[in-house]
């Protein structure tokens, strides 16, 4: 019962950031509404069992692109407050429309049915042995995490010189 309430508190909680997000005109206030968007998904992983899927959306998502959205706004100097209105306002609305439909349709039309006695296990060992036991796939994360460097590294590099 308390993990049903919590569930549901981290579940609004996310939505009312998300739509902060989008409703905001100021952009920080936005991002930093971005960032309590990410740490209550991670407290809906934490709900469903999925540990592994939690420490990563903390480590990714709140620790490096939340923080590096951050401090990219910070540091542009003209930082304009809200977003114009143009010509696409319309076309995107009317795209944003068709998903939610689409999304709603298939969440209404799935079947959400645990078999009874399916044990919820944690997941992180599993992962673990798939990364760093013979062949894992340790190699590809390394490596995608010198492009990540680089591509901050490229970022500063572009800032530092105007």
């Amino acid at each position: 019962m308390a993990l049903d309430f919590a569930f549901w508190l981290l579940a609004i909680v996310s939505v009312a950031a998300a739509l902060a997000v989008v409703l905001l005109r100021d952009v920080f206030r936005a991002a930093l509404a971005l960032v309590l968007c990410f740490i209550m998904v991670a407290g809906l992983y934490v709900t469903l069992s999925a540990d592994f899927l939690a420490a990563v959306q903390i480590l990714v998502y709140v620790g490096a692109i939340a923080i590096l959205l951050i401090l990219g706004i910070m540091l542009t100097r003209d930082v304009q407050r809200g977003s114009l209105s143009n010509k696409l306002r319309f076309p995107a609305s009317l795209v944003a429309l068709i998903f939610l439909g689409t999304v709603t349709f298939a969440v209404l039309n799935t079947q959400w049915v645990i078999p009874a006695g399916t044990p919820i296990e944690p997941t992180t060992a599993t992962l673990a042995g798939q990364l760093f036991g013979e062949n894992g796939y340790i190699l590809t994360v390394e490596i995608a995490a010198v492009l990540l460097l680089a591509a901050i590294i490229g970022a500063i590099v572009l800032v530092r010189e105007k």
